[in-house]
């Protein structure tokens, strides 16, 4: 079977009003560029803002409708062809390139109602969880007195817990008597959209757990601990129960206080708008999600971002959140160095998260996380994503939830 029979007529729709967006959104920028190369702006500043005129001004708006008309047929023959809720199967190959397309444009393919934008849900073995305790108890045959939620990070789904033949999910349930269940969420959202949703579904979950709770961990990677703090605040904000009843929260080089490579995009984005050549292209670097964006210094709440234009170069504004009270938090962050070092201090990162901000420090003291000294740990010579198979840090995972 070749790759396109795997295609669902859910993606073809989805796919095809990418197409349209992307064509329409290029003639845009071309157009953009003729009026900067074809005006008379001087070397740096803005060029006057005119629609093309003429022939050439013809031929960009007969792009936009042509595309139009093509959009709206595709979405005719498609639409009655998509599968009800639930239907579709997702294979691992097409679910970790859903993943990566929502977290680099995940918010634009929910604001256009686009089908291929994932929805939040908790799922069990790749499959979405009705929570509901009859069908609770129907899906999960044999429910622990231990629950665990793992939370995956960005452009990744709960299906990528999975690496090289291990799954800290499945390993815990098999030496810890854990039953685990994962977040499977839209990486491109906002932060604090993520947080108040998964804060929701984690009060309905257990409100519906099948037996009664003796221990509830999560586990988190990368951007899903952000995710995961962000939820402990709106999910207490609420007066829901759960956080109570939060015991331990496993941080795995979780951004806390940003992402260098994010600062980096932004930086590049503020130097191509200062000439009115280039700026037409910064709108390339505007196509990144709201997930990413919020990267930057670690944004949790709505107020970090609401009222603001989330590409101006701008400071460390968001508003600081501690970690959750009464919960054993605990953080693990990776270095590429293979030499070991008694306090982390200056050491490279793990190619993508520093060391410092996955350990919650920060030069700011107001800002900086209290996990105790025996609540850090460092992983040495591995990158981003051997923590999640390392058996180093499946170890320490261990140590702290046993």
């Amino acid at each position: 079977m070749n790759q396109t029979s795997r295609l669902h007529p859910t993606d073809l729709l989805g796919l095809s009003r990418l197409a349209i967006d992307g064509t329409v959104r290029l003639t845009d920028l071309i157009e953009a560029m003729h009026d900067a190369i074809t005006g008379t702006p001087g070397i740096s500043g803005t060029p006057a803002q005119w629609t093309t005129s003429g022939i050439a001004g013809l031929v960009y708006n007969s792009i936009r409708k042509v595309t139009g008309v093509v959009g709206c047929g595709i979405d005719g023959v498609l639409t009655p062809l998509m599968p009800m809720p639930g239907e579709a199967r997702l294979t691992s190959g097409r679910d970790a390139a859903l993943a990566v397309l929502n977290g680099v444009i995940g918010d634009y393919l929910a604001a256009t109602d686009n089908p291929l934008a994932i929805s939040v849900r908790l799922r069990r073995n790749g499959r979405p969880l009705t929570l509901d305790m009859p069908e609770l108890a129907a899906s999960i045959p044999h429910p622990s007195r231990k629950l665990v939620i793992l939370v995956h990070g960005l452009c990744m789904s709960d299906r990528q817990w999975t690496r090289k033949g291990h799954n800290h999910g499945t390993a815990l349930a098999r030496d810890l008597g854990y039953t685990a269940v994962h977040l499977h969420y839209n990486s491109g959202l906002h932060i604090s959209a993520n947080g108040r949703a998964f804060a929701n579904l984690v009060e309905d979950l257990l409100n519906q757990w099948p037996v009664p709770l003796d221990e509830f961990a999560m586990v988190t990677h990368s951007l899903g601990g952000l995710v995961s703090r962000s939820a402990c605040h709106y999910g207490t904000a609420a007066g829901h129960r759960w956080p109570q009843r939060l015991g331990k929260l496993i941080f795995l080089g979780t951004p806390h206080h940003g992402a260098p490579l994010e600062r980096v995009g932004n930086w590049v984005n503020i130097v191509l708008q200062t000439s009115p050549y280039t700026s037409p292209l910064a709108r390339l670097g505007k196509i990144r999600s709201a997930g990413i964006t919020d990267l930057r210094y670690g944004n949790l709440l709505d107020e970090d971002w609401q009222g603001r234009d989330r590409f101006e170069h701008a400071g460390d504004q968001r508003r600081s959140v501690p970690l959750p009270q009464n919960v054993r938090c605990y953080a693990i962050a990776g270095t590429t160095r293979a030499k070991s070092s008694d306090l982390g201090y200056g050491l490279p990162g793990d190619g993508l998260v520093p060391v410092d901000s996955a350990l919650g420090r920060h030069k700011e003291p107001g800002r900086s996380l209290s996990f105790a000294e025996s609540s850090q740990w460092i992983g040495y010579g591995m990158n981003h994503w051997d923590l999640l198979n390392r058996q180093t840090v499946y170890k320490q995972i261990v140590r702290w939830l046993a």
